[in-house]
Formats: C-alpha cells, sequence, structure tokens
C-alpha cells in the first residue's frame, strides 16, 4: 500500500532521519595544539540534527499540517496552539548568508525590480519564492504569513509582496512603539485584541479550533525554554567563558525557530548542562582570554567562521550580545495566568520596539555583569531600525563606562557591500588599542 503523505511524514520524522542522522554521525577533530579555541561544544552534532530534521520535515509538512511563515519578533506561541508548522525566513536567511549563497539568491530578487538597498532577508527570502533556491534543498509553500513589526517595517511590506505573489493570508501584529519604559494600558489592550480576533482565521486556516489549555502550556514551554537559553547566555560571565558569541549566534536557532517546541527547551537543557561543566573545570571557549568583548547588531553570517578566529587568535573573546540577548530579555513577563496581556506585553518590549535610551541602559549593564573591555558595533547595511543611532550609542558608551568601542560596517548576509581588507584594519586597531 503506497504511504499517505501523513504516513510519510510520521515514517520520516520518528525512523527515516533518525536513521540516516545515525549513519552520517561523525566527530569532528578536537581543538590542535595550534588552535586558539577551546575544545568544541559536544552538542554541537545535536544542534546539527534537529535543524537538519526541522527543514527536511518541513518538506513534507504541507498536507499534513498546516504550514505557516513567520518572522522572528513574531508571537509564534498563537501558532503552535493550532499546529502549525512554521518557516522563519530571517533564519533561512542567516543560513544562505552563511553558506554564502546569499547574493546569487538577493541577485533573483533584484531582477524582479527589488532594490539591493532594501534588507538582504528580505531580498534573499523574495528571491528564494521567485526561484526556488536554498541550501536546504526545498522550503514549503506556506498558507498563511503571519508578521510583527515590532523588530521594523520592512517585515511588513516584504510579506505584503509574499501574499501578493503566493495569493495567501497575511497576518500583522502591530505593535506600538514604546517611547518609555512600559506599555500603557491602551497599548497592550490594542495587541491583545489583535491576537484574539486572529483565532477564527487561524481556526480556518488549520482547521481546527483553538484551546485554551494547550496555548497556555505552549506559553509555559516557550518561557522555559527562553529562560534556560537566558541561562545558557549566563554561563558567559564566567571567566575564562566556556564559550564565545560566535558560538551562540549558532546555537540560537532553536529558540527563534522552534520556540514553544518541547525540542528547544531540550536542547538548552543539554548545552546548559555542558557550559556548567565547562565552567567548573575552567575551560574557555579560546585558549587564551586576555579581553572581553559585546556585539552590538545581527551577526555578519558570511563572515562568522573567520571573524571567531580572527578574535581568538588575538585572545579576544565576545562573552555577550545585544542580538543573543533578545530572545531572553522580556520572555520573563508571560504569564499562562494571564495569557494573551503577557504575550503582547513580551512581544511589545523587544530592543527593536524601545528607544535608544533602552538600549543604552542594556549595554551598560552587559558591560557591567559580563565584565567586558570593549564593544564591537555591526553597523548593519540592511537593518537599519538597529542600526540606526549607533555611532551616539558609541560616543555614549566610551563616555559613561569608559570602554573603548569601534564601528565595522558590513551587511548581514550581503558580502557584496563588505570590504574585508577596510574591516580587517579597524579591527586589528582596536584590537591593538586594548592591547
Amino acid at each position: 500500500m503506497a504511504f499517505s503523505q501523513t504516513m510519510k511524514y510520521k515514517f520520516m520524522k520518528d525512523v527515516g532521519l533518525p536513521a540516516l542522522m545515525a549513519l552520517k554521525k561523525k566527530g569532528k577533530p578536537s581543538a590542535g595544539n595550534g588552535s586558539p579555541f577551546g575544545p568544541p561544544l559536544k552538542c554541537r552534532s545535536r544542534l546539527k540534527e534537529i535543524m537538519t530534521r526541522h527543514y527536511y520535515l518541513s518538506r513534507l509538512a504541507p498536507g499534513v499540517k498546516p504550514v505557516a511563515w513567520v518572522t522572528s519578533g513574531a508571537p509564534v506561541e498563537l501558532l503552535r496552539a493550532f499546529d502549525f508548522y512554521t518557516v522563519y525566513p530571517e533564519n533561512h536567511g542567516a543560513l544562505c548568508g552563511a553558506t554564502k549563497q546569499a547574493p546569487s539568491i538577493c541577485e533573483r530578487a533584484e531582477e524582479r525590480g527589488f532594490s539591493r538597498d532594501i534588507c538582504s532577508y528580505a531580498r534573499t527570502d523574495l528571491g528564494h519564492a521567485f526561484s526556488g533556491r536554498t541550501p536546504v534543498g526545498k522550503l514549503p509553500r506556506p498558507d498563511v504569513l503571519f508578521c510583527s513589526n515590532n523588530i521594523c517595517q520592512t517585515v511588513l511590506y516584504w510579506f505584503k509582496s509574499l501574499s501578493h505573489y503566493w495569493n495567501i493570508p497575511l497576518l500583522l501584529f502591530d505593535t506600538p512603539y514604546v517611547f518609555k519604559e512600559k506599555l500603557s494600558s491602551d497599548d497592550i489592550s490594542y495587541m491583545v485584541s489583535q491576537l484574539q480576533n486572529m483565532i477564527p482565521d487561524l481556526e480556518r486556516i488549520s482547521g481546527k479550533s483553538f484551546d485554551m489549555r494547550r496555548f497556555e502550556s505552549i506559553l509555559q514551554l516557550s518561557k522555559e525554554s527562553s529562560l534556560t537559553w537566558g541561562k545558557v547566555l549566563e554561563t558567559l560571565k564566567a571567566r575564562p567563558a566556556p564559550m564565545t558569541v560566535f558560538d551562540a549566534f549558532v546555537h540560537m536557532a532553536p529558540i527563534v525557530s522552534l520556540r514553544g517546541l518541547p525540542v528547544a527547551l531540550d536542547y538548552y537543557k543539554i548545552l546548559l548542562r555542558e557550559l556548567e561543566e565547562r565552567v567548573d573545570a575552567g575551560i574557555g571557549g579560546i585558549k587564551n582570554e586576555r579581553g572581553r568583548l559585546l556585539w552590538d547588531n545581527i551577526a555578519i553570517w558570511f563572515t562568522l567562521r573567520d571573524y571567531s578566529k580572527l578574535f581568538a587568535e588575538n585572545g579576544f573573546n565576545l562573552v555577550c550580545a545585544t542580538y543573543t540577548n533578545a530572545w531572553a530579555e522580556t520572555i520573563h513577563y508571560i504569564d499562562e495566568r494571564e495569557p494573551f496581556e503577557s504575550l503582547a506585553t513580551a512581544y511589545g518590549l523587544v530592543i527593536l520596539n524601545r528607544s535608544l535610551r533602552h538600549r543604552l541602559q542594556l549595554m551598560e549593564t552587559m558591560i557591567r555583569d559580563y565584565q567586558v573591555d570593549g564593544v564591537v558595533i555591526h553597523s548593519d547595511r540592511s537593518c537599519k531600525p538597529y542600526s540606526v543611532g549607533q555611532y551616539d550609542l558609541r560616543t555614549l558608551l566610551m563616555k559613561r563606562t569608559g570602554v573603548k568601542a569601534v564601528v565595522i560596517e558590513a551587511d548581514m548576509t550581503d558580502s557584496r557591500v563588505y570590504s574585508e581588507e577596510q574591516t580587517a584594519t579597524r579591527l586589528q586597531a582596536f584590537f591593538e588599542s586594548l592591547s
């Protein structure tokens, strides 16, 4: 009897993929004597399994589960209550950047008239939609698009373009900008009404009724996963830090793409246990940690490996980042006793939906708590909301904390607007100033 799509999905999920992973599993050699790094994390193979499985099963999901494409700042927990299979274009864009395929995929969007001044995540995603090109083999066509403008306005116009191209519904979670320290009661009511008004649409698209108890349990799971991710990051307060932020950039994939699922929590418990063991044993992410740095803005994905080596060879460890911290900073607001209100608060107070004053205070706190000696500020050509005001932040941080800071100009995925020699020279001068 031929497999149905549901049977095929379940077979690959429970039997086929685990068997393939077991056959392919090969340990990478430990860092040799000439390497500037400490021993590699043992759980990195588990991370690869999780993300490979996620992308492979996404191909089989249509017809088995409703599929949603989701922006990184959207309250995915609501979709989890309807059992949507979620794909994050930003995570996929980072993968395209890390594999150095983003520029050629961006060109497919540019051929359709999309400017090179637009966010490279958006151009990568649109280029994939037009061409089907991707390093993960194939992405499923979504049944619905779910976005929130708490990270930027570009995601709305980007997802509108996808909605028109595929003729599929788009749900927007609109968040008021937070100029002060708190959301007003009117702000929260406005966001709560949006979430509640989405339920009939999600019921229709998914074919499933809303279950409040399931929603509450997903909220609790999401909260625990993000809190555990926060504990992972806090292990880097130790000297030497047990890993680097370059490691964290990679290991944040589950909290972005799989938030609210048991696999994310299980993984971060494993990672946290290993990092705590390294702290107890005095094992560092790099061998010679003579300086500790903070990173601001999104990672430069196509330079990740080269940068991790450059920083380590110079004895500088990135021990904290505003970017990795974003998925732990507001999650404590989640309270299953007030599910909609707390969800609105947690997603309304994300770093890019708040003032530069908040970011300055956050960075000052991180400099103190992580014993930071210097700050590396990535002025990201693609991410204007994250990059605006950074030169002022640099001046204020140096004045108020006494640490030195450098601004490097690049893009998170599009290497065509990056000058390797110029940036290397700027970083080397920065390292020398800290010596």
